[in-house]
């Protein structure tokens, strides 16, 4: 029998293949992390999501009973905001954008080395934050300034992709970078404000990165790869993504993130309050209203039928509730008097928006990354659902003043359980080989 010749550009001879080397290897080995950027900016996210998640259902738990009695060096509610929205997400946008941004724009990607001090840094400054807040002020901010530091360094890494490009279409590429730059100022600005006494102003700070920083790149990421997710997945769907799409959500973002400042001292004086709230009520309910049909538009039914896509698109779905909800708060106040409900609308967004977003993203890429198909299998889809829970259990004690304390302890305990299973199952991933055996 003749068999057809192996080329030898394929085989070295005395070397195993990549495939055999991933059969021979099965062992989680910390070098694998250095493989790929995704592979070190998700471990690290996973690392600083779980410890977070556990840490504040603690948080949650010294708050309703008085066996654990933490002392408190920072403010719980501010230490959360910070870690939530600067914590595991920047290191997950490091991961996604050393892998996906060079090929945006057409340059050679970075090595996961050149990476991996400022990654580092991010996460041992966010340990140390949250083990000083309950011991020393001081030292929380100096777990601050290194994580700042990393944050920093990795946004020039990226603007220097931006600048060697010479790609036509860098718009999404560019509003990240700009965002991330705000990602600097803000959390620059939370921890000066903290280090100098004023607590309003470092929350200021804190909502504006969410918003300016946070949210832009998500919607900007959101805008490119939703419609390219669900036309790969179901071809009888166009991809439709126009640019006014991208310009509305962004304009959301800047429109929250200036109201921030403008309700910094408190309710505006006399009749300016009342048009302040009929104004951004409308506002956002018209913003929130659009972005429901573009939903519809994206593919939101269709995608039901495929669990990987309907995560994706019911997380995008978050945003516009987000929007309705904060409006109905805002007519609700204009009624009144005084802004209702702003816990409420601002977790829709955080847990409903960025965190369902988040899980379907970062499975995807994992799953894409590691020779495993896109699929949301049963565990994944069962955890998924288990945060829409969690997150309605926060919007019920938002919305519940006297039970608000039993009601955060539940959500608190479902979140950090969602995310140890899940980030303990894909960090596995990252360490190892992939099992198609293919480079990356």
């Amino acid at each position: 029998m003749n068999f057809p010749p192996v080329s030898p550009s394929r085989v070295t001879p005395g070397k195993p293949s990549a495939a055999a080397r991933a059969l021979l290897d099965p062992r989680w080995r910390a070098r694998y992390l250095l493989l790929a950027p995704h592979r070190l900016g998700f471990f690290l996210a996973m690392a600083v999501l779980v410890s977070s998640g556990a840490w504040w259902a603690l948080v949650q738990l010294d708050r309703v009973s008085a066996a654990v009695a933490l002392p408190y060096a920072v403010a719980p509610s501010l230490a959360h905001g910070a870690v939530m929205t600067f914590g595991f997400l920047p290191l997950f946008f490091s991961g996604f954008l050393f892998t996906a941004g060079p090929k945006w724009l057409g340059v050679q990607p970075l090595a996961a080395r050149q990476v991996l001090v400022p990654l580092l840094l991010q996460a041992i400054g966010w340990t140390l934050w949250l083990i000083a807040v309950h011991l020393h002020g001081l030292t929380a901010l100096a777990g601050l300034l290194l994580v700042w530091i990393g944050l920093a360094w990795v946004t020039g890494l990226f603007w220097g992709l931006i600048r060697r490009s010479q790609a036509e279409d860098q718009l999404h590429a560019r509003a990240i970078g700009v965002a991330c730059v705000v990602g600097c100022l803000s959390l620059a600005g939370l921890a000066l404000n903290l280090l100098l006494g004023f607590p309003a102003v470092a929350r200021a700070c804190l909502l504006t990165g969410l918003w300016g920083f946070v949210l832009v790149v998500f919607v900007t990421v959101a805008h490119r790869m939703i419609p390219f997710f669900t036309s790969s997945a179901m071809p009888f769907i166009a991809a439709w993504r126009p640019f006014w799409v991208l310009w509305l959500m962004l304009a959301a973002a800047a429109f929250e993130a200036t109201a921030v400042w403008v309700e910094l001292a408190g309710p505006l004086p006399g009749g300016a309050a009342t048009l302040w709230l009929l104004a951004r009520g409308i506002f956002e309910m018209a913003a929130g209203a659009v972005l429901l049909w573009l939903a519809l538009v994206w593919g939101l039914v269709q995608s039901l039928k495929n669990r990987l896509l309907a995560m994706l698109h019911i997380g995008f779905l978050w945003f516009g509730l987000a929007l309705l909800l904060g409006g109905s708060a805002q007519l609700l106040g204009w009624l009144q008097g005084a802004p209702v409900l702003a816990l409420g609308a601002l977790h829709a967004l955080t847990m409903g928006c960025l965190a369902s977003l988040m899980f379907a993203m970062v499975t995807r890429v994992s799953c894409g990354h590691s020779g495993r198909a896109l699929v949301a299998d049963r565990l994944v889809w069962s955890l998924f659902w288990l945060l829409q829970a969690a997150t309605l259990l926060r919007l019920a004690a938002a919305a519940q003043a006297a039970l608000a304390l039993w009601l955060l302890l539940p959500a608190a305990l479902l979140w950090a359980g969602v995310m140890a299973v899940w980030g303990l199952r894909q960090a596995g991933w990252y360490g190892r080989l992939r099992v198609d055996g293919r480079p990356g």
